[in-house]
């Protein structure tokens, strides 16, 4: 495994003990379909192809976890400042997807 890839795992490590527990919910695909959540998805990703190779279906993912955020808010165009609340069925990555942290 590259450095790259232990360190990507070690930030998905951080994020799920520290950050994820304060937000209260789980990502927006795991909230529709169940299942794991893009963390989990990512990391097992990242451990199977390595995170160069696995690119492809880690942005693929991410953009599963969105179309699912847009179908829980029914299909609302969704923008940062939109004042839309997404509390609850969101997540983090390299898509920007709004949402309320306390």
């Amino acid at each position: 495994m590259s450095r790259p890839d232990r360190l990507a795992l070690a930030a998905i490590c951080l994020y799920r003990r520290h950050l994820s527990p304060r937000k209260g919910f789980r990502c927006a695909h795991a909230a529709l379909h169940g299942g794991e959540s893009c963390s989990a998805a990512v990391a097992r990703i990242v451990r199977e192809d390595g995170l160069r190779a696995g690119r492809v279906r880690i942005a693929a993912r991410f953009g599963a976890c969105r179309a699912a955020h847009n179908a829980l808010h029914g299909g609302s165009a969704l923008a940062l400042g939109s004042g839309v609340e997404t509390r609850g069925v969101c997540c983090c990555g390299p898509i920007p997807i709004p949402f309320r942290c306390g």
